[in-house]
């Protein structure tokens, strides 16, 4: 099912940094603004248009001359036809006087019809943040959220790991927390996973041993993030000798993973017995940092490696016993 919101619930939440008010159609405040299969969130908003109707049709100056060319009968085009296009939302923009025939017609179709003090460009670009964010594909994902470094860092591994006593050690050491436990993700764009914490978790952090902790008043509101883009995931693995003995330790294979089809770069950390994972983790994102730049230590390690080994083949080559 995609995701859609009220028009009423669009009014509440953009009343007063819009300057929106109710002119008609009250009665149709329920109707849905939603996202099509086939059609971007940007598009939902836009200036009047008959070929490719937006569900929010925003009039500005042309548009509103244009409806009172309309109602003296300059243009065949007739306010029946107008309201035959699927709309959810009609919102008169720049302080404009709203002409009686549209607010007729609103208010016999139950058409929400709001009016703005705003400029309209300004209007729908607003409108458009507002309902891609609200909007958004989401999904809800166990672990442990952070903002590391300006890097949003999920934690994730089983129960018992230790996940919340490494992000109160991580909280310590400067960064801070988005959120616990439950983790919901939004795409807000194709290639943007934003991070957020459900509100009722907002703030909180348990800690076996230690409850709940409310993590804004123990270490103040620094320590907070109400959102962030999701950037890294690290998953928090129990290794014991025979495990760690296992690791390639000079794999250069990026690893991945796929979230709302968005690929987010991940990397598995060992957890076991004496390892400071607070200082693995910084050190895990200054390195995903690096790669960012184009720095793979790795790969550096390996071809001075090989370098080396050439030169010793070439001197040998040069210098036989």
């Amino acid at each position: 099912m995609m995701p859609s919101i009220s028009v009423r619930r669009l009014y509440q939440d953009n009343q007063h940094k819009l300057q929106l008010a109710w002119a008609a159609g009250a009665a149709g405040a329920d109707k849905r603004i939603g996202v099509e299969a086939d059609k971007p969130v940007l598009a939902l908003v836009g200036h009047l248009n008959f070929i490719h109707p937006n569900q929010v049709q925003v009039l500005g100056v042309a548009e509103t001359d244009y409806l009172s060319r309309m109602e003296t009968g300059d243009l065949a085009y007739s306010f029946e036809q107008l309201f035959e296009l699927p709309m959810s939302l009609v919102i008169v923009a720049n302080d404009l006087p709203v002409p009686k025939i549209l607010r007729d017609h609103c208010h016999a179709n139950n058409v929400p019809l709001l009016t703005s003090k705003l400029e309209s460009p300004y209007l729908m670009d607003v409108l458009r943040i507002y309902l891609q964010r609200t909007l958004a594909v989401s999904t809800v994902k166990h672990g442990v959220f952070l903002d590391v470094f300006e890097i949003g860092v999920l934690l994730t591994g089983q129960s018992g790991l230790g996940k919340s006593e490494l992000a109160l050690e991580l909280i310590s050491r400067g960064h801070s927390l988005v959120a616990d436990d439950a983790v919901e993700l939004h795409r807000t764009a194709p290639e943007l996973l934003e991070g957020r914490c459900p509100a009722l978790l907002r703030d909180f952090l348990e800690v076996r041993g230690l409850g709940i902790l409310n993590i804004r008043h123990i270490f103040g509101e620094t320590s907070i993030r109400p959102k962030k883009s999701l950037n890294l995931i690290i998953n928090l693995v129990p290794a014991d000798d025979d495990y760690m003995k296992q690791i390639d330790r000079l794999s250069i294979r990026s690893e991945t993973e796929s979230i709302l089809n968005v690929t987010v770069r991940s990397v598995t950390l060992p957890v076991a017995a004496g390892r400071n994972l607070a200082v693995l983790v910084e050190a895990a994102v200054r390195n995903y940092i690096l790669q960012l730049r184009g720095k793979d230590s790795t790969r550096e390690f390996l071809e001075r490696h090989q370098t080396i080994m050439k030169e010793q083949a070439l001197s040998h080559e040069d210098h036989p016993d």
